[in-house]
């Protein structure tokens, strides 16, 4: 299966790739396999290749079952393309042991003009890189990764964004000293025959909400209302008490999206002004729900309102969610009001005392 960043829908793609899929699932003793050579796909345009990554990325998560896939690919880590010595390093890395390939060449090539800026990163470095339709790239989001953690007692606010069957169900916490994202929660339908009739697990989901409750010091709480109302008004009768600020006027924790269009449009924007500028920190890839909610930010697309720069995802029929992208957004917010209430809560003392 040759160049499947090119397999879509349109041209028949999908339909070939489902049929050669099949052919191999009927082959005898299961000794047929399939090879797929490609450049890094366009995000988005939901090609083969693209919808290998996506399976391949939510194994790594932990989150389908093993199919023998074996995915290897040498992606070049960032580099300045103005600079020759540093792009020649990074088609190096990227190119690996294919000795043939003639970087002088190739670095000629990109220099020449005749392709994008994202093209040339996808085809010569690798790099999974959308068009200027990404609301965050994944250079940027990266560059923020910290080996911090959240520890018991931590002064946090809470952003929750909810589904039911199809769209994925997310808790994000954000650390209000230093803006550090961490994912409490992220549940998405298994692909394949294990999603049909899937449900999210609404117990499990409280009982992490009513965990993160009792773990941190959760001095703010944005839960977007639809599909969990009965659910977020027993949060926020539970724990109104304890919050500093309230979501909205209505609720201590509801605050619905559909609603409030500028207040999430300063949001977004100034959330992904905070990521281009490292301003936030993440765990980056070194935990399952880091690598969902990475997965999730760069499903992400930019989408112009009256009132600026707002998000959404590649379309509506998408497969590729954003939810955790939603619920980080709505705990950046609760953050953001919290730090303007100028009510946040200090830290507790231990009460033990020490002499010298």
């Amino acid at each position: 299966m040759n160049e499947t960043h090119h397999w879509i829908s349109s041209n028949g793609g999908h339909e070939m790739a489902m049929t050669i899929a099949g052919n191999v699932g009927k082959s005898r003793g299961g000794g047929a396999r399939t090879m797929e050579i490609t450049n890094a796909p366009l995000p988005g345009e939901d090609s083969v290749a693209e919808q290998t990554w996506h399976a391949w990325s939510k194994f790594a998560e932990g989150k389908s079952r093993d199919s023998g896939m074996y995915y290897d690919s040498v992606e070049s880590p960032p580099v300045d393309l103005a600079d020759p010595d540093e792009l020649l390093a990074g088609i190096l890395a990227a190119r690996g042991d294919a000795d043939w390939l003639d970087v002088e060449w190739i670095v000629s090539t990109i220099y020449s003009g005749h392709m994008p800026r994202s093209r040339s990163q996808r085809m010569f470095l690798n790099q999974l890189v959308t068009a200027e339709d990404q609301l965050i790239s994944p250079e940027n989001w990266d560059a923020c990764a910290t080996d911090d953690r959240l520890v018991d007692g931590d002064a946090v606010t809470l952003g929750f964004d909810g589904g039911r069957t199809d769209d994925a169900t997310c808790l994000v916490a954000m650390r209000v000293r230093d803006r550090l994202i961490v994912p409490l929660g992220v549940w998405e339908r298994p692909d394949g025959p294990a999603g049909d009739g899937w449900v999210v697990d609404r117990r499990a989901v409280d009982g992490a909400v009513r965990n993160a409750m009792e773990r941190y010091d959760v001095q703010a709480f944005h839960a977007d209302v639809a599909l969990w109302e009965s659910y977020v008004d027993a949060w926020s009768e539970d724990y109104r008490d304890r919050l500093v600020i309230k979501a909205s006027p209505q609720s201590a924790v509801g605050r619905d999206m559909r609603g409030g269009l500028q207040e999430l449009t300063l949001a977004n924007e100034r959330l992904v002004s905070a990521v281009e500028n490292g301003q936030v920190r993440h765990l980056g890839e070194t935990i399952s729900l880091g690598r969902a909610l990475r997965r999730h930010v760069l499903n992400t697309r930019r989408r112009p309102n009256r009132y600026g720069l707002s998000f959404g995802k590649a379309n509506r029929e998408s497969a590729h969610k954003v939810d955790a992208y939603a619920a980080t957004l709505l705990a950046d917010l609760a953050r953001h009001r919290l730090i303007e209430s100028g009510k946040t809560r200090p830290a507790e003392r231990s009460g033990a005392v020490f002499f010298f």
